[in-house]
Formats: C-alpha cells, structure tokens, sequence
C-alpha cells in the first residue's frame, strides 16, 4: 500500500473527512427530531396524522436514498430552489433516515406500558406533556440498540454526497484516484476515514447500552 497517495493528498482527505463529519453530525439531529415527531404521528389517536406518519415510514423507507438525493439535486432546481450536492445530500440523508428512527422508536413507545399514559393523564398532564415528559423519554431508553445502528448507518450513507459532488470523503476520493491513476490505496484510506468514525460510535453506543441495563 502506497503510504505517499496518503500524504500527498491529506489536505483533501481531510476536506472530506470534515464534510462527511458535518452531514452527519447534522443527518442525525435531523433525522432525530423527524423520527421523533413521525413516531409520534403514527401512535396519535388522531387518524389524519396517523394516516400521514404512516404513509411518510412506508414511502421513504421503500425506495432507494439514491433516488431521494436526485430528487433534492436535480428535482427541486424545475421548482426554482436549487440546493448544491452538500446540502442536497445531507436533506435526503435526514429524511431517509428519519423514517428508520420513527420505526425504532414507535416500537419503544409501543412497548410503554399503557398505564403510564392513564396514570399521566389522570395527573393532569396533557396527551403532549405525557408523551414528551413520561413515555417518551422511557421508550428512547428501550431503543437505544436499534437507534445506534441506525446512527452507524447514517455515518456509511453519507457516501451518498460522493454522487452529487457533496464534498465528502467518497468525492473527494473520486478526485484523488482520477489524479493519481491510483485506486485501491485511494479507497483504502477512506475505509480508515470511515472506522474513525464508526468505531466510536459503536462504542459509545455499547457502553450507554450497558449503561441503561444496570440502571434497569
């Protein structure tokens, strides 16, 4: 392995590697906050939100992140919005990954005892105070495992900006290769790229998760 394409090229490997930290960082809180409000469509008594929560999960989760990345890319510009390949990348990254959140998440609450909305609401809380305040926080717990390999996997999809010139580690690596004439080594280093990030991650998650069973 050639160590020289490495170093030649660190200024740009580093580029994407800060790009690809960014839409991530960004996807996640995104996708966060959307799975929250999705899942809590999906499990509301009010059919019309429970229709369209439903109808939001299916759709995304069914077609290819590809396709919702060309959508924002080269769809909305015939709208007179035009978003370049970084933001266009990490919005379908955001909403892909959304839909899989509201899933895990749906589950959690789903596994909530029922009595812990009845207890709340005879207290006097809203249907809105129980959920952020008392089931919510109960169902986040119960998921983490699944909320951590969807986060794992939001990390991996951001290879998706490569495809819209987003800037990130697989764009730039694009760049590299074609200067270089070199592409096995190239691609190597962003594996490593990769683990850099991932690896935390999962550890971070392994341990909140050993974390929540004692407290259990």
């Amino acid at each position: 392995m050639n160590v020289s394409i490495l170093f030649d090229n660190f200024g740009m490997y580093m580029d994407g590697f800060y790009h690809t930290l960014l839409a991530s960082v960004i996807a996640l809180a995104g996708s966060f906050v959307l799975g929250v409000a999705v899942a809590v469509m999906r499990i509301t008594v009010f059919k019309p939100l429970q229709w369209l929560g439903t109808v939001y999960v299916e759709f995304i989760r069914n077609i290819p992140l590809l396709l919702i990345t060309f959508v924002f890319y080269f769809g909305l510009p015939n709208a007179g919005l035009r978003l370049d390949g970084f933001q266009a990348g990490t919005v379908a990254l955001t909403i892909y990954t959304s839909a899989f959140i509201a899933e895990a998440i749906r589950a959690g609450i789903q596994s909530v005892s029922k009595g812990q909305m009845e207890a709340a609401r005879s207290s006097g809380f809203t249907y809105s105070q129980a959920m952020l305040h008392i089931i919510l926080p109960q169902a986040i717990k119960i998921v983490i495992p699944p909320l951590g390999n969807q986060f794992l996997n939001l990390v991996k999809n951001s290879s998706i900006l490569g495809v819209v010139a987003g800037l990130d580690l697989m764009y730039q690596a694009d760049l590299v290769s074609s200067s270089t004439l070199v592409v096995f080594d190239v691609y190597i280093f962003v594996a490593l790229f990769y683990l850099v990030l991932t690896i935390p991650l999962s550890i971070g998650v392994n341990y909140l998760e050993k974390r929540l069973e004692k407290s259990y």
